[in-house]
C-alpha cells in the first residue's frame, strides 16, 4: 500500500491525463461496503452532504487504528476514486497520521485544476470529515 507521501510524488509527476487515469484505476479498486453497513447507508445515514456525488462514509477508531468504510458510485470514477485514494491510504493508521494530512491535499496531488471547483470542495469535505472525526470521538460512527 502506498503511502500518502509517496502518492503525492507520484501525482506530482505524471501528466493530467496520467492522473485522471490513476483515478479511474483507484475507481475499480474501491472495496465494497460491508454487508453491516448496506441497511444503514438505504436509510440514508452517513450521506456526506456537502459532496454532490452520493458518499456515504463511515469513520471509527478501534484499539487506536482508524478504519474507513465508505460507498460511491460507479457513475462518478473521480469521486469514487478518490475516496479509494483516501481509503487506500489511511485506513488503519493512527489519529496522529490522520491529523498529519495535509488538508491542501487535492491541490498536493495536483487534482484542483484538473477536477474543477465543484469536485474539489466536496472532495476537500470528505477528508475534513474523516479529520473531524477521528480528532473528535463524539463524531465517530459507531459500528453496526
Amino acid at each position: 500500500m502506498p503511502t500518502l507521501d509517496t502518492l503525492i510524488t507520484r501525482f506530482r509527476g505524471a501528466d493530467r491525463n496520467t492522473r485522471l487515469e490513476t483515478l479511474l484505476d483507484y475507481s475499480r479498486k474501491l472495496p465494497p461496503l460491508p454487508p453491516e453497513y448496506e441497511a444503514l447507508k438505504a436509510q440514508g445515514k452517513n450521506l456526506v452532504p456537502e459532496c454532490q456525488t452520493p458518499v456515504y462514509l463511515w469513520i471509527t477508531v478501534d484499539a487506536g487504528r482508524v478504519r474507513l468504510h465508505a460507498d460511491v458510485p460507479r457513475e462518478s470514477p473521480t469521486v469514487r476514486g478518490f475516496v479509494a485514494l483516501l481509503l487506500k491510504a489511511l485506513d488503519g493508521a493512527s489519529p496522529a497520521e490522520i491529523a498529519a494530512v495535509p488538508n491542501d491535499l487535492l491541490d498536493q496531488l495536483q487534482l484542483t485544476e484538473t477536477l474543477g471547483m465543484t469536485r474539489t470542495q466536496g472532495l476537500t469535505s470528505i477528508l475534513g470529515r474523516i479529520k473531524r472525526s477521528v480528532a473528535n470521538p463524539s463524531l465517530q460512527d459507531a459500528s453496526p
